[in-house]
């Protein structure tokens, strides 16, 4: 028989791409979406969950950083944890217990234009301040730190001269949607290595 895993997805925001996830694991036969959780009582990814059927929770810093959350996870023997627009740090606790199978997103092409505080519209304007001709998207594991797990996938898109920050944000959309959930389960399945 199959092994069955159990993601939870970790989300702040509007959640567009928690919901690629919900859709492209529905039917799966080895993975699902068995848990959605976010620090924002008020963000709308936890309607989009509920539409999903996607059962969730709400959960302060106290709650993360004590190994509330923690507890939750392992009570509903979740295997993997997915970051879909989450921007606090990851603490000890969970890294330990999840090593190797914390996954993050970044919208941007690390090491160019990571670290603390450079998440969303902060990157893209980034991105056109190096004045670069290149971006894209970095899937990596997460570790003590921001933005410097290793590396699991990279794709890429063209940045031109004309492009706005709002511009250049929507062909990095294009590339998470295409990409992230693939990546995931490549990598829950085991057909992906980190660098």
């Amino acid at each position: 028989m199959n092994e069955k895993y159990r993601l939870a997805i970790f989300a702040s925001g509007s959640g567009t791409n928690a919901e690629r996830f919900f859709t492209y694991f529905k039917d799966h036969g080895q993975i699902e979406i068995s848990l959605l959780l976010s620090n924002n009582p008020n963000a709308f990814v936890l309607q989009r969950a509920k539409k999903a059927g996607v059962p969730t929770k709400v959960f302060d810093k106290k709650q993360l950083e004590g190994g509330e959350v923690l507890s939750w996870l392992l009570e509903e023997e979740i295997t993997h944890i997915i970051l879909a627009g989450f921007l606090w740090l990851i603490p000890d606790n969970l890294i330990d217990s999840y090593l190797q199978r914390i996954i993050n997103i970044h919208p941007a092409l690390l090491p160019r234009h990571g670290g603390k505080g450079m998440y969303g519209s902060k990157v893209h304007e980034a991105v056109k301040a190096a004045n670069e001709t290149e971006t894209g998207i970095t899937i990596h594991l997460v570790n003590q730190h921001y933005d410097e797990g290793a590396i699991i996938f990279q794709a890429k898109t063209t940045v031109d001269q004309e492009d706005t920050p709002d511009e250049i944000a929507h062909k990095v959309h294009e590339l998470e949607y295409k990409h992230y959930p693939a990546v995931v389960e490549g990598w829950v399945l085991g057909n992906y290595s980190a660098t």
